[in-house]
């Protein structure tokens, strides 16, 4: 497993880092003979309703794992209060979605709101989409507290020793049974990315000295029943953004 439980989630454009932001995914299944015509009302329907802004959409494919072949559709960053004005009804928006994209999924969909953790992650220069790995963490229930415990000594071995990777930290604002409680994005250009030597135990004990990656093993056992991880693929030709993620200063 690439960068062992360290490349842990769920994608970020943060001209609005700073406030309390989420992002809506949903997870779609096309029909296999409809792929085409999904597509194509996909993107009409990002281009109208969802360009760059608060409900800006970004369209990914999923590579890897139980979802491969899926499409995610993400929208945002935005807070709470921009759902209650989200578009809808007005100018066919819904009317538009369920005849043009959702008429050719098979109806297994899944949706999750994931706030963005600023603090912790790494948003430091200005970078296109293309590549994401995703890696889901399923927290024990009331081990909140130590699972970003875990995510901070994490995080501090990133900024000194991997500070030009970037990153988002997210956590899921609804509970599940899924898994799906802290997510940790990477984001990279090149898959030849993945074929890196992991060299985290080795970093991990040079930050926070020497025979500490054995605990830091024992805390994640602890915190977490497990995690799970995809690649995902943006796909500009299906989106209402462009992909392109402005850098956040005072990290």
């Amino acid at each position: 497993m690439k960068r062992v439980v360290l490349i842990l989630l769920l994608l970020p454009f943060l001209g609005q880092a700073q406030e309390d932001v989420v992002i809506q995914n949903v997870m779609l299944t096309v029909h296999p003979t409809k792929v085409a015509e999904f597509e194509a009302g996909m993107t009409a329907h990002n281009k109208k309703y969802h360009p760059e802004g608060a409900y800006q959409a970004q369209v990914y494919n999923i590579g890897s794992g139980k979802n491969a072949g899926k499409y995610v559709w993400s929208m945002g960053p935005l807070p709470w209060s921009a759902m209650d004005t989200r578009p809808a009804e007005e100018n066919d928006h819904d009317a538009d979605w369920n005849t043009n994209v959702a008429a050719y999924t098979i109806g297994d969909t899944d949706v999750n709101y994931w706030k963005f953790h600023p603090q912790f992650s790494n948003f430091s220069k200005d970078f296109s989409l293309k590549n994401l790995s995703i890696f889901m963490l399923d927290i024990k229930r009331f081990k909140d507290p130590q699972a970003i415990a875990i995510i901070s000594k994490v995080q501090k071995v990133y900024a000194e020793k991997m500070p030009d990777d970037l990153y988002g930290v997210y956590t899921n604002e609804l509970a599940n049974m899924d898994g799906q409680d802290l997510a940790w994005v990477g984001f990279f250009d090149k898959m030849s990315w993945m074929g890196q030597e992991d060299k985290f135990p080795q970093f991990y004990e040079e930050v926070h000295g020497a025979g500490t990656f054995a605990q830091f093993i024992a805390d994640v056992d602890e915190a977490f029943d497990g995690e799970y991880e995809e690649i995902w693929t943006f796909r500009k030709d299906l989106s209402g953004s462009v992909g392109e993620v402005a850098a956040i200063n005072g990290q």
